[in-house]
């Protein structure tokens, strides 16, 4: 049962409340802390889809890395800096004309990708493609339809590697449809849209530049629930050795080598070998019943005998040398 107040607490009560003292509201309730909304950016891509788009295009700057000097004979490195969750129109409001925009259909996925390569790196490809030193030019210009079909190879080989580093999230099909040089025409989704931007510094031999990817969400909504690191590392498969040593062994077994066999060799006088005619005999070092050196690659492997078979020349192999 509560507590009786007496006569004397009452009138106390009453002149704290007539002197304002006392306001007679209810005890402070403890505050509760709201944490604001944007609709206009609505946060779709969290910290764990983020950085898992850093890891799958950390393995794909490996891939490029070691693929793309192939094809530049430049050294290239490629480093991650960060990802982040813009609108469209952040991003596209962001990007200067001429700009190099590659629009690239992200197949089995709806919708497309856009992957923008600074510039200066544009020229510098072009530049070493035909065969120059790889340097990017002062002044920044438009770029020629020669240039162009250039770029939309190497754009290609950078596409193609886009493959292997998402194979434990969808087995991409990803294909390059155009390059876009005018920000105005590479409207892919609706401004408001959000994405997620993975920036990438690469610097081909002395020339740094930026390369960003767009990756608007609605391309990536029916694989964002294995965009998050527990999925990611779940699905990594330890690679066997015994498969990895089968799959080596297989490999070789299908290379082709080239196999030689050498009747002879003979030295003759420049003169003399100006001056040979057809029908004209040439001496060599060895003798009719003499076995012959069978080469595989520079590497002397066989001895073997003259002959022929269905119309063709043959050896017959009588010795194996096991010698390196």
């Amino acid at each position: 049962m509560a507590d009786v107040l007496s006569q004397n607490e009452i009138d106390a009560l009453l002149k704290q409340l007539n002197s304002g003292e006392f306001d007679g509201g209810l005890p402070d309730e403890p505050v509760v802390k709201i944490k604001e909304y944007d609709f206009a950016r609505p946060a779709k891509f969290s910290k764990e889809h983020l950085r898992t788009l850093e890891i799958i295009f950390e393995n794909f700057g490996r891939l490029v890395s070691s693929n793309l000097p192939a094809y530049l004979r430049k050294n290239v490195q490629v480093d991650v800096m960060n990802s982040e969750a813009v609108t469209y129109s952040e991003f596209s409001n962001a990007l200067s004309n001429p700009v190099l925009l590659g629009i690239v259909d992200f197949a089995p996925l709806n919708g497309n990708i856009v992957v923008e390569l600074a510039t200066n790196l544009g020229f510098a490809i072009i530049d070493r493609m035909l065969g120059g030193m790889g340097d990017s030019v002062d002044k920044i210009r438009e770029f020629s339809e020669i240039e162009l079909c250039v770029l939309e190879r190497i754009f290609s080989i950078l596409i193609d590697l886009l493959r292997e580093p998402w194979h434990n999230v969808i087995a991409l099909r990803p294909r390059l449809e155009r390059i876009e040089t005018n920000s105005q025409f590479a409207q892919i989704i609706s401004p408001s849209e959000m994405i997620a931007i993975v920036t990438i510094n690469m610097t081909i031999g002395d020339v740094e530049g930026l390369m960003n990817v767009c990756l608007p969400f609605i391309t990536l909504e029916d694989v964002m629930d294995k965009l998050n690191t527990k999925y990611w590392f779940s699905t990594m498969q330890n690679k066997d050795n015994q498969s990895y040593n089968e799959f080596i062994e297989m490999a070789i077994n299908k290379a082709q080598i080239p196999i030689t066999a050498v009747l002879g060799k003979s030295k003759v006088a420049v003169m003399d070998f100006i001056n040979l005619q057809i029908g004209d005999i040439i001496k060599l070092d060895s003798h009719v019943d003499d076995e012959l050196n069978v080469y595989v690659g520079n590497i002397v492997k066989f001895k073997a005998l003259p002959g022929s078979g269905t119309d063709n020349y043959a050896v017959k192999v009588t010795q194996i040398i096991r010698e390196e």
